[in-house]
């Protein structure tokens, strides 16, 4: 298969330099998706605001991250990877600096979403860039690198947050971002080879159609998801008929981009691609796990074991140093033994590293809760390679940034679906029983979500078929 895209990309890419400017402007976004969450108590203080209002801080950027991700592929074609990259990061870092300057709750909503946007073009692309420049044989040790700022951000966010908030005030939430995302700005433009489209080069129309059903589907469905965490859960109104519409417009639009073939938006014909399809729904899954985790385990240690912010943050970084250890071996573990035995067998581990929290009360050894988060780290940091690899062994170049928009879009729909699962059920047994319990049943669920992800990975290609 040959690479069909009209741009004019040296052979010379050097992918060393490139994996390093692609990581040190897109950990500031990845990031910043977590660490702004665990500082929202802060900001009702701060802004003298409602909580329901503040929450919009996060909310509002999650929906704006999402929306942004469908227009990439389109937008990659028609400028070029390079312009594009500079683009986002630039627009992510003017959203950082303005989020500093928010004089109130309003105002800060904003901003985010001006930051939202940049983040949410930045993901796929980020990956996107880094599989088009790497041989077939390379990818996995190459998504271990590119993949390490997308495992480390929801666990390390909050960490990062909770030291932040403890000595300094609430706009360095977004001003760290600052220095990284300059530095990024400046390595992208110097390494990253121009790939603009050639002159003359007649580039894919926009497809309006599907974006009016694409947009309104993915925010319908993470607004309704991010309101389940209040009273009634999945019955609230503001939760049943967003998410209704969402699901709705969504299938409108698979049957539309069938129809568009090649034009449409997003080219959901690549999900008869097995590895794409195998990706798409273990990666959903790996979404759920993922991201309840992070809504769970530092509620757990401040709701239960009355920790500060602070304390919180210093008691998670076992998970964030298993995760990046596991990093330095994965791509080796994928080459050698293939993706699906290296997912089954980490999701396994993420599953077994979670019981103990299932089983802890309030008084749990804290240093053996720290080598559980240590181990549960480390398979989280070993399943994501194989899974996200996998999505682009059977395909060509210049359909990549679909494929990247595909398993963008339902890691975002698993994560917000996973914790609003989890919010639902610690709501309801709290309620019914006490707070330990609630979070021991709340933790069984996320292994019951970890075990379904194990299983998911079974679709994944062979060692055989993935070489």
């Amino acid at each position: 298969m040959t690479d069909t895209l009209p741009t004019t990309t040296s052979p010379t890419q050097s992918t060393g330099k490139l994996l390093t400017a692609l990581i040190v402007g897109g950990i500031t976004a990845i990031f910043d998706t977590t660490i702004v969450a665990i500082g929202l108590h802060t900001l009702t203080e701060r802004l003298d605001a409602p909580i329901s209002t503040i929450q919009w801080v996060s909310t509002g950027y999650l929906l704006a991250l999402a929306v942004a991700i469908p227009f990439v592929s389109w937008a990659q074609e028609k400028f070029g990877g390079k312009r594009l990259w500079l683009f986002a990061l630039g627009l992510f870092v003017l959203g950082s600096i303005l989020c500093a300057c928010a004089w109130n709750a309003e105002s800060l909503i904003a901003f985010r979403v001006v930051q939202g946007l940049g983040g949410g073009i930045m993901f796929p692309l980020m990956q996107t860039l880094a599989m088009q420049n790497v041989a077939p044989t390379a990818m996995a040790r190459t998504m271990a690198v590119v993949g390490l700022p997308i495992a480390l951000g929801p666990i390390l966010g909050p960490v990062l947050g909770g030291i932040v908030l403890h000595w300094l005030d609430w706009q360095w939430l977004f001003l760290i971002n600052v220095p990284l995302g300059v530095a990024g700005l400046v390595l992208a433009a110097i390494v990253i080879n121009a790939d603009h489209p050639h002159r003359g080069t007649t580039s894919q129309r926009l497809d309006f159609a599907g974006a009016a059903l694409l947009v309104p589907a993915l925010a319908g469905l993470l607004y309704g998801l991010s309101n389940v965490h209040a009273e009634g859960g999945f019955s609230r109104i503001d939760v049943f008929l967003p998410c209704v519409a969402g699901v709705v417009l969504l299938v409108a639009f698979v049957g539309w981009a069938i129809r568009r073939a090649g034009t449409a938006l997003i080219d959901v014909r690549l999900l008869a691609q097995r590895s794409v399809r195998a990706s798409s729904i273990t990666l959903s899954f790996l979404g759920a796990t993922l991201f309840a985790s992070t809504f769970l385990l530092p509620l757990y240690f401040q709701s239960l074991r009355g920790a500060d912010v602070l304390t919180a943050a210093v008691l998670l970084i076992p998970q964030g140093v298993g995760t990046f250890l596991a990093r330095l071996i994965a791509g080796k573990l994928v080459d050698a033994l293939g993706a699906r035995l290296v997912a089954v067998v980490g999701f396994l581990i993420i599953a077994a590293a979670t019981i103990p929290f299932a089983l802890a009360d309030a008084n749990a050894s804290v240093w053996l809760l720290g080598i559980t988060l240590f181990i549960r780290g480390f398979g989280l940091g070993v399943v994501l390679i194989p899974v996200m690899t996998v999505a682009y062994i059977d395909i060509r170049k210049d359909q990549m940034p679909h494929a990247s928009a595909i398993t963008r879009i339902v890691q975002q729909l698993g994560g917000a679906f996973g914790t609003a699962l989890v919010a639902v059920v610690l709501s309801a047994v709290t309620a019914q029983a006490d707070a330990q319990s609630g979070f021991q049943t709340t933790f069984w669920w996320t292994i019951a979500i970890t075990i379904a992800a194990a299983i998911a990975s079974l679709l994944l290609p062979s060692r055989e078929k993935n070489q």
